[in-house]
C-alpha cells in the first residue's frame, strides 16, 4: 500500500473516515490516496468495527475496558491532558467518550480534575458567544494563507495553511522554507489530487495571491483555469479569513510555541501528526464537539492533469492578451493585467449600451465601458 505522506496509520484513518461518508466516490478515492480496492476494503472493514487501533499493523493496547473505577478514569483524564496540553474540560470530555470510555464526568468535573492537579492552564477558560458564518457544504471555499514564519535550526518555516470553510478540516499543513508561487502551486496540486477542486478559494491581498496593480497574479490564473472563483479579503483586515487565523493561533499554541525544531523535514513530520490529531479526534467548538472529519467530505470535481481549453460563446468577442498587459477593442487598448499576457479573454455585451465584460474562462475579471476614457 503506497501511503506516501505522513505516518500510514495516519492515511488509513482518512480513508476509512472519507470513504465511509454517505455519497463517498469510493474507487475515486482509492485512486487519489493510491491504494487497490482490495487494500481499501481490508482497512474499511477494520475500521468498521469501532476500534481505530485496528488500523495499526499489529495490535495495541485497548483504550478502555469495562468496569473502571474513578481513579482509571481520573488518570485518563490526567494522562490526556499530557497529551494535549491545550485542551481544556469540554474537549477532554468528548476525546474520552469517542475513545469509548465509559462514565466520563461532566466536563466541570474534568476541569476540577485538571484545577487539582494544577494542570488548569490560563487556555482553559469558556468560549466567546459570538456568531459564526460558515459555507453550506465542504469545498465551497478553502481559507488559505501563510502563518508567519519562525525560525529553525537550519533555515525558516513559513507555515502554509488550507482550510475547508464549513467543515474547518485542515485540507493542507505544509512547512515550506519560502512563499513563492511555485511552492504554493506544487503544496496546491497535491492537495488537489487528493480532495478535489474546491468553488473558490479566499485568500489576503499579499503575493503570491494578489498583486498591487491587479487582483490576479500568475497564481490566480492558474485557479481560473481550474474554475476555481478566487476572493480576497479586505485589506487590514484578517477577520475575513476567521477561520484560518483561528486556525493559526490553535497551530501555535499546540505545536510550535516553546518547541524546537531541527530542519524543515522534522517541522513537517510534527505538522502531520499534528494535523491528524486536529482534523480527526480533536473535538472543535463551532462544531459542538464534532471532529471536523464528521463534517467533511472530498470535492466531486477531480484535478485535471492538463488544463481544459478555454471554450467562449460564439457571440463573444474574443481577444489575445498582448505583452502590454491589455487588449485591443474598437481601435483602443483595455488594461488587463500582466498575469494574462498570452493569454485569450472573452469581451461579452451587457444589457447596458457601450459596457462590456472580459471574461476569463467561465470568470469575470474586468469591465469595459465605451463611453469613458480608458487609463
Amino acid at each position: 500500500m503506497p501511503w506516501k505522506e505522513s505516518s500510514p496509520v495516519s492515511q488509513r484513518n482518512e480513508f476509512v473516515r472519507l470513504a465511509s461518508v454517505e455519497g463517498a466516490n469510493f474507487s475515486e478515492l482509492c485512486r487519489r490516496f493510491g491504494i487497490s480496492r482490495t487494500a481499501a476494503y481490508k482497512w474499511l472493514d477494520r475500521y468498521r468495527t469501532g476500534d481505530v487501533n485496528n488500523l495499526h499493523d499489529r495490535s495495541r493496547v485497548p483504550h478502555s475496558s469495562p468496569g473502571k473505577t474513578a481513579a482509571k478514569i481520573e488518570a485518563a483524564v490526567l494522562q490526556l491532558r499530557q497529551q494535549h496540553p491545550a485542551w481544556g474540560g469540554r474537549k477532554l470530555r468528548a476525546r474520552l467518550q469517542a475513545l469509548g470510555h465509559s462514565h466520563v464526568p461532566a466536563a466541570s468535573t474534568i476541569t476540577a480534575i485538571l484545577r487539582r492537579h494544577g494542570r488548569l492552564g490560563e487556555r482553559a477558560g469558556q468560549p466567546r458567544d459570538f456568531q459564526r458564518f460558515e459555507h453550506p457544504e465542504p469545498n465551497a471555499l478553502w481559507q488559505i494563507d501563510f502563518k508567519g514564519h519562525f525560525a529553525l535550526d537550519s533555515g525558516r518555516c513559513h507555515p502554509l495553511t488550507i482550510l475547508d470553510d464549513h467543515s474547518r478540516y485542515a485540507i493542507g499543513l505544509f512547512a515550506c522554507e519560502n512563499e513563492r508561487r511555485n511552492t504554493v502551486s506544487e503544496r496546491l496540486i497535491a492537495v488537489f489530487r487528493r480532495f478535489g477542486l474546491p468553488d473558490r478559494i479566499l485568500c489576503d491581498n499579499g503575493a503570491p495571491w494578489g498583486a498591487s496593480e491587479s487582483p490576479y497574479t500568475e497564481l490566480g490564473v492558474w485557479l481560473l483555469r481550474l474554475g476555481i472563483s478566487i476572493s480576497h479579503g479586505r485589506p487590514y483586515h484578517p477577520q475575513t479569513q476567521g477561520k484560518d487565523e483561528r486556525f493559526h493561533r490553535t497551530l501555535s499554541v499546540e505545536v510550535i510555541q516553546g518547541q524546537h525544531f531541527a530542519d524543515i523535514a522534522s517541522c513537517q513530520d510534527r505538522f502531520d501528526a499534528w494535523r491528524d490529531i486536529y482534523n480527526h479526534q480533536r473535538p472543535h467548538e463551532a462544531l459542538s464537539l464534532d471532529v471536523p472529519a464528521s463534517r467533511y467530505r472530498p470535492s466531486v470535481r477531480s484535478f485535471p492533469e492538463r488544463l481544459p481549453p478555454l471554450e467562449y460563446h460564439d457571440s463573444d468577442t474574443v481577444r489575445v492578451v498582448q505583452r502590454d498587459a491589455c487588449i485591443y477593442f474598437r481601435s483602443r487598448p483595455w488594461k488587463v493585467g500582466k498575469a494574462f499576457i498570452g493569454e485569450r479573454v472573452a469581451i461579452r455585451p451587457q444589457v447596458d449600451d457601450g459596457k462590456y465584460q472580459i471574461v476569463f474562462g467561465t470568470i469575470a475579471i474586468a469591465q469595459l465601458n465605451l463611453h469613458q476614457q480608458n487609463a
